[in-house]
């Protein structure tokens, strides 16, 4: 039986420097009938030995210095209680309902009773700034005099309160935390930065992923990694970790045991995302009938609730827990339901104008005995589409 040595805590990613480790685990099996270690479950290594059914789920992961990787994040630290995909929804909202209220002032005799003469004090700019200053709780003129204006207007307030309350509470709750969020999130958020180098161990299953994988993401961590490998690849576990807490650098590993270093080091912390799933096995040789009785017992033990027991005893940590681990950006789901009062508001708004003009059309129709979609075209044309002249001399176009 093979057994790591008790302080590993890469797994088979520790240790091996340039050795490859499909190699090191097939010599560790020849010599012995059984290895116990947190040793990745991959295609290359089932080819050759037999694994048990993972004891342990685990990914790739980024470890990272709590105050490195707060570097640079004060300075639109105001846009943090929202996500990016919060703010691009409340922009497209913002120039939608303005788009909405220019068009309602349009179409509503209340808002322009001749618009072959009179000028329309709601244009798009006008809308823009009625919509900004709801934004920033100040009315701004002209306001909306139909119907349908003002309820695009009230939907548009109730909005704009819903959403700086949401926001005053996101705010108060980051700055309570002490910590304001991980500019490293995803892989992608670590392609991007230059200020903090990453890397992995050299010749570990990890780095083989990110020069096997498709993902352009991938790709370009594969490169960066690959140009630097004497600089930013490291030999072990522990070297990585001194790096990390001496210095601006990265570590990708498993994500099992860079959760076990967070919980022995309260300055380290692992970034949420986590790619490329997989699990720990025992290994066994090939074909051999422990593998099927091992994997009897790992079932057994998960079932039973006792990996979960160790789990939570042996990766049990004392760091006061804070920032990213207790508070979040607003996702858009948390506001899906204001979103979509909003868009129904806009729909009323809007076909209210409509009827609003339909009913002035029917009556001009009925008093010039004319049909009533030659006049409702006829106002729409009018609405849209203003002739200099006409305002020049409204006179001749008055009957």
């Amino acid at each position: 039986m093979y057994l790591p040595d008790s302080n590993c805590q890469g797994g088979d990613e520790e240790g091996q420097g340039a050795t490859d480790p499909q190699t090191l685990t097939v010599t560790t099996i020849l010599e012995a009938d059984l290895a116990v270690a947190p040793l990745t479950i991959t295609s290359v290594r089932e080819e050759v030995i037999s694994f048990t059914m993972p004891f342990l789920g685990t990914g790739i992961g980024i470890l990272l210095r709590k105050d490195a990787a707060s570097q640079g994040a004060s300075l639109f630290g105001f846009l943090a209680p929202f996500s990016k995909e919060t703010w691009t929804g409340l922009m497209v909202a913002y120039l939608l309902t303005c788009l909405c209220l220019f068009l309602a002032a349009r179409l509503s005799p209340c808002e322009w009773k001749e618009p072959k003469s009179e000028e329309n004090h709601f244009t798009f700019l006008n809308s823009l700034w009625f919509g900004a200053g709801a934004l920033t709780l100040q009315g701004a003129a002209p306001h909306p005099k139909a119907l349908s204006g003002r309820i695009i207007a009230a939907i548009w307030w109730l909005f704009t309160l819903s959403l700086l309350a949401a926001y005053i509470a996101n705010f108060t709750a980051l700055l309570r935390a002490g910590n304001e969020p991980l500019p490293i999130q995803t892989f992608e958020d670590l392609v991007k930065q230059r200020e903090i180098e990453f890397g992995t161990v050299e010749s570990s299953s990890t780095f083989q992923f990110f020069k096997n994988s498709r993902n352009p993401i991938h790709q370009m961590i594969y490169e960066y990694m690959d140009k630097r490998r004497d600089h930013v690849l490291v030999k072990s576990y522990h070297e990585a970790v001194q790096r990390v807490l001496e210095s601006n650098y990265a570590f990708i590993g498993e994500s099992v045991s860079q959760d076990l270093l967070a919980a022995r080091h309260c300055n380290l912390i692992r970034a949420p995302e986590v790619v490329g799933a997989r699990g720990f096995g025992l290994a066994t040789a090939k074909g051999s009938p422990w593998a099927s009785k091992l994997s009897l017992a790992v079932l057994k033990l998960g079932e039973s609730g006792d990996l979960d027991y160790l789990r939570n005893k042996w990766w049990e940590t004392t760091c006061f827990h804070k920032g990213p681990d207790t508070w979040s950006p607003l996702k858009p789901q948390a506001m899906g339901g204001l979103f979509l009062v909003l868009a129904l508001g806009l729909v009323l708004g809007v076909i209210v104008a409509l009827v609003e003009l339909s009913n002035k059309s029917r009556h001009a129709a009925e008093r010039e005995k004319k049909s009533c979609c030659s006049v409702l075209i006829e106002e729409m044309s009018h609405r849209f589409r203003i002739k200099e002249g006409a305002r020049e001399n409204p006179e001749k176009v008055k009957p």
